[in-house]
């Protein structure tokens, strides 16, 4: 493989890294140079896809799907094909990836190293939950990996952060579904109490909550609950998708046209509510036509805080709530989630629970306001989402993740000299621990 050193960063753009990057064509190329860490797109947003002056794998170009069996629904892919490919290709053939975030652009590799969640993971679990088996290659050769043929290296290898090896292919089970567009029911809540009420009682297959964090008094908590089912029929057209041309001047998100937008935003929302059509890639990822919105954020970049706390524990998302209005700091991406139990490794995210994301400019007071919440997060019995951090610690870490033990020691087994070691494992110093 050919090495090129290179400036990057993730998705938040405030943690960057120098290195050498290569981007194989072929699998066959890994065999050779397989002790560097594989990164996809870079959507998580702190420094998991970072290796600083080491070298990385980028996956993207091994991006082929492989095998389908209609049956039983299994699809086999390379590790760096994106979710939202995957959607585009098979939705029309009534087959969705059983467990999307809220970017396609993550890749499945990306997806397993994060056991990612999505907007149904209420009933039907983690990313992990839906992987049949997987391809691992490491100093050890390539070896399948299935849930039950080796347990300890699944649960190790999904939410693992990439410290197992590099995943190469993957067999997915996909969903069935009705087609490739998705009916949406928008309502809103005019507070907290009703917006979590919302959620509990939904019944719907995929839900999720936009809130209003600027809002206070009578008002903290308020936004919109979309619930949404797929069918079929003529698909609307698809928005042209723009780009954000140059960096945004600091004043684009500050604190009065932040609330002046949320405050109209809420409203778009008839009191009675609405249902639309969108198509399939607008509802579930509605970002990824504005190619590199987080360069809104201007040069400094952005912090996305995200955490889940037990269904008992909702207070705690009201206190969060509070100390982010009266921040002031807070963008118009903020959402809420209710989540089930399903998860599939050792470290991953998911618990049930009420998960909360709210994006910050990197402004001063940030540090210490995500201090904060990671402090009310751990007091509650909940944990934060390792995808999104750039700023926790080990302790914190160790604490929020009961497994973590397991999963340090089946770590150190299937990577002994290290190999596999990122940014964010020698910050929170995770692999030491072992």
């Amino acid at each position: 493989m050919r090495w090129a050193t290179t400036e990057y960063s993730g998705w938040g753009r405030v943690l960057r890294a120098e290195g050498k990057l290569a981007r194989p064509e072929r699998c066959a190329a890994l065999n050779d140079s397989a002790s560097a860490p594989a990164i996809g797109n870079r959507r998580s947003y702190g420094d998991a896809c970072l290796n600083t002056g080491g070298r990385a794998i980028d996956m993207t170009r091994l991006d082929r799907f492989l095998d389908f069996d209609a049956v039983t629904g299994v699809l086999t892919v390379e590790a760096g094909l994106t979710l939202g490919e995957i959607a585009r290709v098979m939705a029309p053939r009534g087959w969705l990836p059983a467990v999307m975030p809220g970017t396609g652009f993550a890749t499945v590799g990306g997806a397993i190293g994060h056991d990612v969640h999505g907007k149904n993971h209420h009933g039907a679990g983690s990313f992990g939950n839906h992987v049949h088996a997987f391809t691992l290659l490491n100093a050890g050769g390539q070896t399948r990996v299935t849930p039950k043929g080796k347990p300890k290296l699944f649960k190790a290898t999904m939410g693992g952060l990439g410290q197992t090896g590099i995943v190469t292919r993957a067999e997915l089970k996909l969903a069935r579904c009705k087609g490739d567009i998705v009916t949406v029911t928008e309502r809103r809540a005019e507070d907290l109490d009703e917006h979590l009420a919302l959620l509990d009682r939904s019944e719907a297959t995929y839900s999720v909550g936009w809130i209003d964090a600027t809002a206070t008094g009578n008002s903290l908590g308020r936004g919109i609950l979309e619930e949404a089912e797929t069918g079929a029929g003529l698909v609307p057209p698809t928005k042209r998708s723009k780009s954000v041309p140059f960096d945004a001047p600091g004043f684009a998100l500050s604190a009065p046209v932040v609330r002046l937008f949320n405050r109209l935003y809420f409203r778009r929302v008839p009191e009675r509510g609405r249902s639309v059509v969108k198509p399939i890639n607008e509802f579930f990822f509605p970002l990824d036509r504005i190619h590199d919105w987080n360069r809104l954020y201007g040069k400094r970049g952005f912090h996305q805080f995200q955490c889940v706390v037990p269904l008992a524990e909702a207070a705690a998302l009201r206190e969060m709530l509070t100390r982010i209005s009266q921040a002031g700091l807070a963008s118009p991406l903020a959402v809420l989630k209710r989540m089930g139990t399903g998860r599939a490794g050792y470290m991953s995210f998911p618990m049930e629970g009420y998960t909360l994301a709210v994006d910050f400019p990197n402004r001063d007071g940030v540090t210490a306001l995500i201090g904060a919440l990671e402090d009310i997060t751990a007091q509650a019995g909940g944990r934060i989402y390792l995808a999104k951090d750039a700023l926790s610690s080990l302790d914190r870490v160790r604490a929020m993740y009961p497994q973590y033990k397991e999963w340090a020691a089946a770590v150190a087994r299937a990577d002994p000299a290290g190999d596999y070691a990122t940014d964010l494992i020698r910050r929170l110093g995770l692999r030491d621990a072992a």
